[in-house]
Order: C-alpha cells, then sequence, then structure tokens
C-alpha cells in the first residue's frame, strides 16, 4: 500500500542513548557495546571502546531556545527527540510533520578491531531499529540502517538482511570497500544496491582528513613520481566544493566512473545545504576543462563523457535544513524537483519560512507542488 506524504523530513537523527536498544545485542558482544554513564551532575556521557568519552550534545538542540542550549551536554532522559518511538510521534505531530528519515551512527565503533564483535553490536542495533523503534510506526518512522563498510561482501550481506527486515535505505560511511577512495571491488556493492532497489543515502560526507594537493585522493591509472607527479586532480576539481559536505566523494565517484558504469544509482546526501552547490558545479566544469588535459596525459584518466556537473544533476541528492540561499538557487542544482530535500529535526525549521515571503524564488507556498518532499511515497 502506498502512503503520500505532505510534509516528510528527509534528515532527523535518532539520538536516544544505548541502554534503549543494547539488549539486542548477542550477549557474549553486550560489555563492549557503548553504554551511557550518569554523571552526579545529571549529565549523561558515553563511553565506548577504544574512543574518547562522548559529552557533546550538539544534536540535541531541539526544544530549547538558543540561550537554553549548551553543546556541552548530554542529557538523554530529558532531550526532546531521545525518548521511546512514542514519544517521537507526538514529536512529530507538534511540528507538523507526517514522517521522518532517520539516520543514526552509535552502534558503528571501528576501533573494535575483532570483525564478529564488530557485526554483532552492528546488527543489534540495526535489529532493534528497524523491529522496536521504526517498528511502532513504520509509515512515519522510517530508519536508515547501518552499514558496517568494513569490506563489499559484508556490506551487501547487511544490506540485504535490512532490506528483507523492512529498511527503506542504508547509509554509507565510506567506500563500501572500506577504503577512503573508490576501487573496482565496489562495483559488486553499487550493482546489488540497484538489484535490490535500495535507496543509498550519506550523511554530510565521508570523514577525510584534506591533506593538501599533494596527496592523490583515488587510485589513478598512472602516478608519476618526482618532476613528473602533479597535483592532485580530485581536489583540482573539487577545490571550490565543501568538503566536509559531500565534494570529495562526488568528484570521487564522477572520475572513476562509477556513475557511467551505473547509470541507474542514485546518492542522496543528507545535511548539506544546497547554497553552495550552483558555484560548486559552475567551478567544477571550469577545473575540469582546463585540467582535463594535463590529467590524461600525466595520469592516465580518460575524458568524461559529459560534464562533472552533468553527473551530480542526474545522480545527486542533496539535504538542506537552514537555507533561503539555497531555496533560491534550487533549480540550478539537479534535473527535477526531488534533488533537494529538506531535513526538519533535530533542528526543527519550518520549510514555510523558506518557500514564503522573501525566502522563496517564486514566492509559491510551502505547500505548493514546488515543496521538494510534499508528495513522499512509502512503500
Amino acid at each position: 500500500m502506498t502512503r503520500t506524504y505532505r510534509f516528510f523530513s528527509a534528515d532527523s537523527h535518532f539520538e536516544s542513548a544505548p541502554d534503549r536498544w543494547i539488549h539486542r545485542v548477542p550477549k557474549q558482544y553486550r560489555d563492549r557495546a557503548p553504554r551511557r554513564v550518569k554523571l552526579p551532575s545529571g549529565k549523561d556521557i558515553i563511553v565506548e571502546e577504544g574512543c574518547g568519552i562522548t559529552f557533546r550534545g550538539t544534536n540535541q538542540f531541539a526544544g530549547k531556545s538558543v540561550e537554553q542550549f549548551s553543546p556541552v551536554e548530554l542529557d538523554f532522559d530529558n532531550a526532546v527527540g531521545a525518548g521511546s518511538p512514542e514519544q517521537r510521534l507526538k514529536e512529530q505531530d507538534l511540528d507538523g510533520i507526517d514522517a521522518e528519515l532517520i539516520f543514526a551512527t552509535e552502534a558503528r565503533n571501528t576501533a573494535i578491531k575483532d570483525k564478529e564483535t564488530f557485526l554483532g553490536i552492528l546488527r543489534g542495533f540495526n535489529d532493534y531499529f528497524i523491529e522496536e523503534y521504526c517498528g511502532v510506526a513504520p509509515d512515519r518512522l522510517i530508519g536508515v540502517a547501518v552499514l558496517p563498510n568494513i569490506g563489499v561482501d559484508e556490506d551487501i550481506a547487511e544490506m540485504k538482511r535490512c532490506k528483507e527486515q523492512g529498511f527503506k535505505a542504508v547509509r554509507l560511511h565510506t567506500f563500501p570497500s572500506g577504503k577512503d577512495y573508490p576501487t573496482s571491488e565496489d562495483d559488486k556493492f553499487w550493482a546489488a544496491a540497484i538489484d535490490l532497489d535500495m535507496p543509498l543515502t550519506i550523511h554530510t560526507s565521508f570523514p577525510k582528513q584534506y591533506r593538501g594537493r599533494d596527496v592523490f585522493l583515488m587510485k589513478y591509472p598512472k602516478e608519476p613520481e618526482g618532476e613528473e607527479r602533479p597535483m592532485d586532480f580530485v581536489e583540482r576539481v573539487a577545490r571550490h566544493g565543501i568538503h566536509h559536505c559531500g565534494a570529495i566523494e562526488a568528484v570521487q565517484l564522477i572520475l572513476s566512473r562509477v556513475f557511467d558504469r551505473f547509470p541507474r544509482l542514485q546518492i542522496y546526501w543528507a545535511e548539506n545545504n544546497i547554497g553552495w552547490i550552483p558555484y560548486f558545479y559552475q567551478q567544477m566544469d571550469q577545473a575540469y576543462k582546463v585540467s582535463c588535459s594535463w590529467a590524461e596525459r600525466l595520469l592516465g584518466l580518460k575524458r568524461l563523457s559529459h560534464l562533472p556537473s552533468e553527473y551530480l544533476k542526474e545522480h545527486a541528492h542533496w539535504g538542506f535544513f537552514d537555507d533561503p540561499i539555497g531555496i533560491q538557487l534550487r533549480h540550478y542544482v539537479g534535473y527535477g524537483p526531488n534533488h533537494v530535500v529538506d531535513g526538519f529535526s533535530p533542528y526543527r525549521y519550518s520549510l514555510a519560512q523558506f518557500f514564503t515571503g522573501n525566502g522563496g524564488a517564486d514566492g509559491r507556498s510551502a505547500r505548493g507542488r514546488e515543496t521538494p518532499n510534499v508528495g513522499w511515497q512509502c512503500r
């Protein structure tokens, strides 16, 4: 059965404490899962194996004024959006939201090197997320499954398992091989995602450190050394994008010709805002046009069939949350209205402020057909 939504948040967060889901982790791995510790001050901290203590509550902004909010306080018991799924549904009603796409990262701890432990914790979380949390209202609480991203076979296996459980989307934290650049191994995953009809998402970007233009950000057919080694071509093409908002991996996917090999592949980058994207597209194309000759000669990188921006206009979807400039420029972001989508929470901003008065490029109502997340369907 198909449901049509009027207002669908395309970027919300699961913010509950680990003690809500840890019972789904097999007993032999449970003592290595993340845990909450309540301090005498009443604040919470999260302790994870091999990681620093988490005490920041930057996602617990909802329900607080700017004077009340503190980025160094965690309080799961009293935070808006951090309670039971029933509480979340009531909050949706207060916000006027029909449903939410909900992201979570709590269970993916790459500091745990034992594969079975790592996977056991991650699968336990996914089981809880889809069955006990989203299962309360599966047409309104749309969870995004957490993928291991430690190898292509492990990703495909978990993606298939999550599809069978009822997940509507999965999240990539890095390339499926576990590397921070595309590899030929990843093609098995892209093909499997298309075969399963499983939407792929990236929340903001892959966590990589920019290390200067002399460090290659992908494997090129030729990688000369010494005086023949040029600056990195990925960095050259992506340099006018925002690196922590997906520009790097978007260019990596283009230059490695993933979209040429998989013309049906679509990827959603959440919570990046969109005002920067038209400028990025123009500068990306310009950098490519003036540099593709030396990239072919020195790096062996064959010319693309299209300009870089044309690939992203066809294959990339971008999420915004507080971006009136982006709304004015939204027609330059992609081919069709669904290439920009809004995430209401955890920030709880109303889409109406962007589409009425001076916020919109054409002054149309937030309820009009141009609203990017009106008419979403969940099957």
